[in-house]
């Protein structure tokens, strides 16, 4: 039953966060520009070492519009065909790489493939950010949206310097380091 619920779920999960990396790159010109001329290649990524005790993470690859948008490639097939890039993320710990990326920090990443589609998939990765505040203007007005993104700003501090003192723990204690 897990299993099917699984196999309901995944595709849904997919297409709702390529609806979402498609927003995101629609809004800045320079981002679609950037995939554009690199029209019908495909992207791959693999999250390295996930733990086995979590569930599996649907297949996660991206088809590169004319329009320069992605579309979630979920046909087994096309793992016949080499993708024209590979990113490969470190996910070993998935809840403090969540934790790093809502404190603005990005995953270890490694890209190969393609070194001209690699250097403008590197750009969109350090240069593309989701200005929240601006689509929840749209549904809640400008100031409560301001006021909101200010509040996430201060929880996205509160995490940064958590994670930072984390960071400064020594090793199997609950303090940081003498110095």
């Amino acid at each position: 039953m897990l299993n099917t619920l699984k196999a309901l779920a995944a595709p849904a999960v997919m297409q709702r966060l390529t609806l979402l990396l498609n927003h995101v790159l629609g809004s800045e010109a320079a981002a679609t520009y950037r995939l554009k001329g690199h029209s019908g290649r495909r992207i791959v990524v693999h999250l390295d070492r996930w733990p086995s005790l979590l569930p599996p993470v649907p297949r996660l690859a991206f088809l590169v519009t004319p329009a320069g948008l992605l579309e979630w490639q979920d046909a087994p097939a096309m793992d016949a065909e080499p993708a024209d890039l590979q990113v490969t993320v470190d996910a070993s710990n998935p809840a403090l790489m969540m934790v790093k990326g809502l404190t603005g920090e990005r995953p270890q990443i490694d890209i190969s493939g393609d070194a001209a589609f690699a250097g403008d998939v590197n750009w969109l990765i350090e240069n593309l950010r989701w200005e929240i505040q601006d689509d929840l203007a749209r549904l809640v007005g400008n100031a409560p949206a301001r006021e909101l993104s200010r509040f996430g700003g201060f929880i996205a501090a509160a995490f940064r310097a958590a994670v930072h003192r984390f960071g400064r723990m020594a090793p199997g204690t609950s303090e940081p380091p003498a110095r």
